[in-house]
């Protein structure tokens, strides 16, 4: 199974606010859609409580308290036990899709990111793990006004 990072990331590394999402990429929306659609995807607890079940995906959530749970989706305690849930199930791709501390957790169990690369460099509270190139080499670069979708894979 491959374990994807998928993240919009703006130049200064932040995510988001840990309230609000701090910009509106309709064609970033339209290709997490695309790219995601019948795989699973990990959150951590309060992403999915301000994004909510998103149709045609699995969704595993990762939370720390054992009494949590939401109608139609399965909880880890961890990103590792999630991608573990997934791939028991027998899933192709799994997509680490948020926020912060589950993509710095999760990290290294991935073998690809999927990053939008936001051309801001807006004030918040969330960041994305440093990209380091001594792990990660690029694979592909989509250019846009405003923003970039790139590819990146891990070293061998």
């Amino acid at each position: 199974m491959k374990v994807i990072a998928i993240a919009a990331v703006a130049d200064n590394g932040v995510i988001g606010s840990g309230q609000d999402m701090l910009w509106h990429i309709r064609e970033d929306f339209r290709r997490f859609k695309k790219v995601t659609m019948g795989h699973t995807l990990v959150f951590g607890r309060r992403t999915f409580e301000q994004i909510g079940t998103l149709p045609g995906r699995r969704h595993i959530i990762c939370t720390r308290d054992p009494h949590w749970s939401s109608e139609g989706v399965v909880v880890a305690a961890s990103p590792r036990e999630a991608v573990e849930i997934a791939r028991g199930a027998g899933e192709e791709i799994c997509f680490i899709a948020g926020g912060g501390q589950i993509y710095a957790d999760a990290l290294d169990l991935c073998d690809e990111l999927d990053i939008t690369e936001v051309h801001q460099s807006p004030e918040g509270s969330v960041t994305f793990p440093r990209i380091d190139r001594q792990v990660w080499v690029e694979t592909r670069r989509e250019v846009h006004d405003g923003f970039d979708f790139v590819g990146y894979r891990r070293r061998a």
